[in-house]
C-alpha cells in the first residue's frame, strides 16, 4: 500500500509540475500547481467527486516533482510532458500542427505570408488563426484591398518585369519600382490596422485620400481609393460576428455525445470572427466537463498567447486558470463562466459548431465501423482492429522508399506512419526492399511477449497488428511470409493486394498468406473500399517520400559532381540564385559574377547543367 506522507512532507510551497506513477513505473498523470505541497496533498486528503480521479489515485505508487521558476514555466513544462509521455489519465488534445499566423516581414517592401512556427525578430505576426483556410482567406482580402506582395524573396529579387498579380490588380509591383517605399509603407500600415480590427480608421483614411485626390482633379487616384473602400466594405459586411465591447476573445465550448467529447474553439480578434476549430480529445473515459475544459486550457495556451478574455460555460472555480493564464501572458487574463449578453450568443454559436462536428464525427465513425465489419466478414477473420499496410516506391531503382501506414481505432493514424529509406540492395529489387522494411518494422516485436512493445526512438508504443496488407502480388507476399516466419510472428494474418488487369482500380485481387487463396470482392463492397483506402494511403505516403528523397539527391548531386565546386562555392551559387533551379537558369556571364567563380569555371558549370 502506497504511503504518500513521506513525499508530501518534503514538498515545497512553490510552483512546479508533478508526475503520478504506477507500480510498473509508468507515468499515469501529469499536473501543474502554483503550490506543489497543497495541490499534491489534495489528492490524498479529501474525497473526490470524479470516479476518474478516485481510480487514478488508487493506482499511484510513486510521485515525482519538478520545481519551476514561475507558474507560466510550469504550464509549459506540463504540456511538454503530456505530449511526450501521453499519460492515460490526462485528457489529450492531439493536434500535430501549430496554429497559423499572418507574417509581415521586416523588409523595405515587406512580404505578407502564411506562417507557422517560432516567431522571429524583425517581423510582425498577426493571429493566431484557427485554420489555414482562415489565414489564406484573409491574405486574399488584403491583396484585393492593399495589393501587397506575397512572393518569396528569391522570386522578388530576380524580377525584371511585373508578374501576373500586378496585371490583375493584386500587387503594386514593388519589385520593379512601380510604387515608392513611402506609399508601400502606408499600405502595410493600413493592412496592420485592418488585422487589428481597426477597419473604421482605414476606411476614414482612404476616404480622406479619395476626397483630396478628387479636389486636385486626380480622378485616377481617387478611383483607386474609391475601389479600395468599396472592397473593404464588402469584406466587412461578410463578417457575421462584430463586437464593439469585446475585441479579443476566445470562446470554448465542450459537448459530449455517446461517450465522445468535442471541444469547439471560436477565435474573435479585433471584434471579428476569424473562424473556429473542433477537436476531439483522447483519454476521456469518465471525464467531466471541468476536466475537459481544464485540459484544453492547459494544453492550448501553453504555446499560444491567450486573449484578455476566455469564455466558457459551466460552474467552475476559475481562480487557478486565471492565475496561470495571467502568468503565461504577463498581463491580466480572465476566464469567464456562465456568460451573459453578447458572450452568451457567442457560446451558443460555439455549441452549435460542436454539435455539428460531433454529429459528423459519429456518422463518419459509424461508416468506418461498417466498412471494418464488412472487411472482417469478407476476409473471414474473427477480429480486425489494427491494420498495417506496406508499399515500395522508386524510379528505376533510384531513391527507394518503403512506407508503412496504420489503420487503428476506426481511422488512419497518421502519427504512426513510418518511412524506410532502402539502401544496400540491387536497384529495383522490390522483393529485397520489402524484406528490409518488414524486418526493420517487426523485429521490434521479436523479443516482446506482450501485445505492445515500446519504440524508444520514436517514443511510441507499437501494438501487434491483426492484419498486414502487402501492396503487391504473390512474390511480395512470399517475401513477407518468409520474414514473419523468421521472426516467429506467424499469428499475424498477411494479405497481398495484387493489381488487376491494366492496373484499373476495383479489379484488385486479394491473396491470402499461407493458403494462397485468391479473393475478388465486388466493387461496391464497403470492406473492399476500406482495403483500397488503406492501400492507396500507403502508396501516397511511399511516393511522396520517394519524390522528396529523389529531389534531395538530384539537387545536391548536380553541383557536387562538377569539378572545382566545393561546399563554399556551391553555397555561394545557391545563395546568389535562390536554389539549383536559379543556377540552371543563369547564363555563364551571371555565374561568373559570383564570388569565387572564374570565367572558365562559369563556362564549365553552364555546360555541365545544360
Amino acid at each position: 500500500m502506497f504511503d504518500p506522507k513521506p513525499i508530501l512532507a518534503q514538498l515545497p510551497n512553490l510552483p512546479g509540475v508533478y508526475r503520478m506513477k504506477s507500480g510498473a513505473g509508468d507515468v499515469i498523470y501529469v499536473g501543474k500547481a502554483r503550490d506543489l505541497k497543497k495541490r499534491v496533498s489534495s489528492y490524498f486528503t479529501k474525497q473526490h467527486e470524479s470516479p476518474r480521479t478516485t481510480h487514478m489515485v488508487s493506482q499511484i505508487e510513486d510521485i515525482e516533482t519538478t520545481i519551476t521558476r514561475s507558474e507560466s514555466e510550469a504550464l509549459l513544462l506540463e504540456n511538454n510532458l503530456i505530449k511526450s509521455l501521453a499519460p492515460r489519465y490526462n485528457v489529450l488534445f492531439r493536434d500535430d500542427k501549430s496554429y497559423p499566423y499572418i507574417m509581415v516581414t521586416g523588409h523595405t517592401f515587406p512580404q505578407i505570408r502564411f506562417y507557422r512556427g517560432t516567431h522571429t525578430k524583425g517581423n510582425r505576426f498577426f493571429g493566431p488563426f484557427p485554420s489555414a483556410w482562415a489565414v489564406r482567406d484573409t491574405i486574399n482580402h488584403l491583396q484585393k484591398v492593399f495589393k501587397l506582395r506575397t512572393c518569396d524573396d528569391t522570386v522578388y529579387a530576380h524580377r525584371s518585369r511585373p508578374c501576373l498579380l500586378h496585371q490583375i490588380g493584386r500587387c503594386t509591383a514593388p519589385c520593379v519600382g512601380k510604387i515608392t517605399a513611402e506609399e508601400y509603407a502606408r499600405d502595410i500600415e493600413n493592412a496592420g490596422l485592418f488585422l487589428q480590427g481597426k477597419e473604421n480608421e482605414v476606411v476614414e483614411q482612404l476616404n480622406r485620400k479619395m476626397e483630396a485626390a478628387a479636389e486636385e482633379l486626380n480622378f485616377e487616384a481617387a478611383a483607386i481609393y474609391r475601389d479600395q473602400v468599396r472592397t473593404l466594405q464588402r469584406i466587412l459586411t461578410k463578417q457575421f460576428v462584430e463586437s464593439a465591447s469585446e475585441r479579443d476573445v476566445d470562446v470554448i465550448a465542450a459537448l459530449e455525445i455517446s461517450g465522445t467529447w468535442c471541444v469547439n474553439l471560436v477565435m474573435i480578434r479585433g471584434g471579428r470572427h476569424l473562424g473556429d476549430k473542433s477537436l476531439f480529445p483522447a483519454n476521456t473515459q469518465h471525464a467531466d466537463l471541468e476536466a475537459i475544459i481544464g485540459a484544453f486550457i492547459d494544453q492550448h495556451y501553453s504555446d499560444q498567447a491567450p486573449p484578455p478574455r476566455v469564455i466558457t460555460d459551466g460552474d467552475f472555480d476559475t481562480e487557478e486558470w486565471d492565475a496561470f493564464l495571467t502568468a503565461a501572458a504577463q498581463r491580466q487574463v480572465k476566464v469567464v463562466t456562465r456568460p451573459q449578453g453578447e458572450s452568451k450568443l457567442w457560446m451558443s454559436m460555439a455549441m452549435k459548431n460542436a454539435q455539428f462536428a460531433l454529429d459528423r464525427q459519429l456518422l463518419d465513425r459509424a461508416t468506418q465501423d461498417k466498412k471494418l465489419w464488412m472487411m472482417r466478414e469478407a476476409l473471414g477473420l474473427e477480429t480486425i482492429s489494427r491494420v498495417e499496410c506496406f508499399d515500395i516506391s522508386h524510379t528505376m531503382g533510384e531513391a527507394t522508399v518503403a512506407s508503412c501506414v496504420v489503420f487503428d481505432q476506426g481511422k488512419m493514424q497518421s502519427s504512426e506512419y513510418r518511412r524506410y529509406n532502402i539502401t544496400g540492395i540491387t536497384p529495383g529489387d522490390d522483393y529485397a526492399a520489402m524484406r528490409d522494411a518488414l524486418t526493420r518494422r517487426y523485429s521490434k516485436l521479436l523479443d516482446s511477449p506482450e501485445e505492445v512493445v515500446k519504440d524508444e526512438a520514436a517514443k511510441v508504443n507499437i501494438p501487434r497488428p491483426d492484419l498486414v496488407l502487402i501492396d503487391g502480388g504473390k512474390g511480395q507476399l512470399s517475401v513477407a511470409e518468409e520474414v514473419m516466419n523468421e521472426l516467429g510472428l506467424t499469428d499475424i494474418q498477411l494479405v497481398g493486394v495484387a493489381k488487376g488487369e491494366d492496373r484499373k482500380p476495383g479489379l484488385e485481387t486479394l491473396i491470402f498468406g499461407t493458403t494462397r487463396r485468391e479473393l475478388n470482392l465486388p466493387t461496391d463492397n464497403p470492406g473492399f473500399h476500406l482495403i483500397q483506402q488503406i492501400r492507396d494511403e500507403a502508396h501516397r505516403f511511399a511516393i511522396t517520400g520517394h519524390r522528396a528523397r529523389r529531389a534531395k539527391k538530384r539537387n545536391t548531386s548536380r553541383l557536387e559532381d562538377i569539378a572545382g565546386i566545393g561546399p563554399k562555392r556551391r553555397k555561394a551559387l545557391l545563395a546568389q540564385f535562390g536554389g539549383l533551379q536559379g543556377v540552371q537558369s543563369a547564363s555563364a556571364d551571371d555565374l561568373a559574377k559570383v564570388e569565387g567563380i572564374s570565367r572558365d569555371l562559369a563556362e564549365t558549370i553552364y555546360n555541365q547543367l545544360h
